[in-house]
């Protein structure tokens, strides 16, 4: 294990219990578990994109106010929907955030999950061309993006320009070297892992994929990622692929930690269906005394093929209390599993 991170799905509740009552809240308090995670030592501060839900939806001014606001640890998304993605706007937003961070900024995209409303995508002026599927379509999305993430020209430049052009073709402003490798994948497939492989995106894999083989999770995530390792290799990249893993995982060292997360001491995979024609597998939680925990993460066969770890946070729960998650994690269970 290289790195561990933390991942929020930034909702927000006006509820006397909850510690994010707005979207202000969510936001705000998103920048300084970033700040507090940092100061703690943690790799990685990623968060999930929802749209039309009361969670986080335009991830890069998030991005980049924390980028503004940090100087180590990496930033990133886990993951944003390419169906309702204009690949150049994209292009610039995340050109910008990476250069605000210095070069930290890790994009994590995908096809996208169930949705809040239906055909979500297409009140933001996007429709999958004739033959195509909405997958389809954030594929075509996404390899835009990668294109145009080159740096390479495309744009015929205007003979009578406001400003002075370059010579020969434009391309997107701002251009941020070294982003197109830190695009990374959401798949919940073993097929689109391979896909991602073949296209030189790093790997994310989340609590949740097609259950392929009826097998536990985190062996059929392990497969997985031996997969696209295998693919990856076969298409002749040049640099070290990355991997990543999220999962939910808390170390009972107080009694707050007991009330909220004592029952998940005996959590057990589970199946069920994400939409009708998808059967999926959505892993267990972790819960336990550090011991306990070391013990039972140690036999997770996906933790051990990933380079990168990424805890999912209660992030209702506020600042101070995930503070304290993230940190018994790194103090009490992460050296015990080779982390650093």
């Amino acid at each position: 294990m290289k790195k561990i991170g933390f991942l929020s799905f930034g909702h927000w509740t006006d509820h006397p219990q909850s510690a994010t009552r707005s979207a202000s809240d969510a936001l705000l308090q998103a920048i300084d578990l970033a700040v507090a995670a940092e100061e703690l030592g943690a790799d990685g501060a990623y968060f999930r994109v929802h749209h039309f839900a009361q969670q986080y939806a335009s991830p890069f001014p998030l991005l980049a106010a924390i980028g503004a606001r940090t100087s180590r640890i990496e930033i990133g998304t886990g993951v944003i929907d390419m169906r309702y993605e204009n690949p150049l706007y994209m292009a610039e937003d995340a050109g910008a955030a990476d250069l605000i961070s210095g070069g930290r900024l890790q994009l994590g995209i995908s096809r996208g999950s169930p949705e809040q409303v239906i055909d979500g995508w297409r009140h933001f002026g996007f429709s999958p061309a004739e033959g195509e599927s909405d997958a389809d379509m954030a594929r075509r999305h996404t390899l835009r993006l990668l294109e145009v993430l080159t740096g390479e020209g495309f744009a015929q430049p205007n003979p009578r320009p406001m400003f002075p052009n370059p010579p020969g073709l434009l391309r997107v402003e701002p251009y941020s070297e070294g982003l197109r490798e830190r695009i990374w994948w959401g798949s919940g497939s073993n097929a689109t892992a391979v896909w991602a492989a073949q296209q030189g995106m790093n790997l994310q894999s989340s609590t949740l994929k097609d259950d392929e083989s009826g097998k536990p999770f985190h062996v059929q995530q392990a497969e997985q990622i031996q997969l696209y390792r295998q693919a990856w290799k076969e298409a002749g990249h040049e640099r070290e692929p990355r991997v990543s893993v999220s999962r939910s995982i808390f170390a009972l060292t107080e009694e707050r930690d007991w009330k909220y997360f004592g029952h998940d001491r005996f959590s057990s995979d589970q199946v069920g269906h994400i939409d009708a024609k998808t059967r999926a597998v959505f892993g267990r939680s972790y819960a336990g005394t550090p011991d306990e925990l070391v013990a039972k993460l140690a036999g997770d066969e996906a933790i051990a093929a990933a380079d990168t770890l990424l805890l999912t946070v209660p992030n209702q729960l506020g600042v101070e209390y995930n503070t304290h998650v993230i940190d018994a994690i790194l103090t009490h269970v992460a050296p015990q599993l080779g982390w650093r």
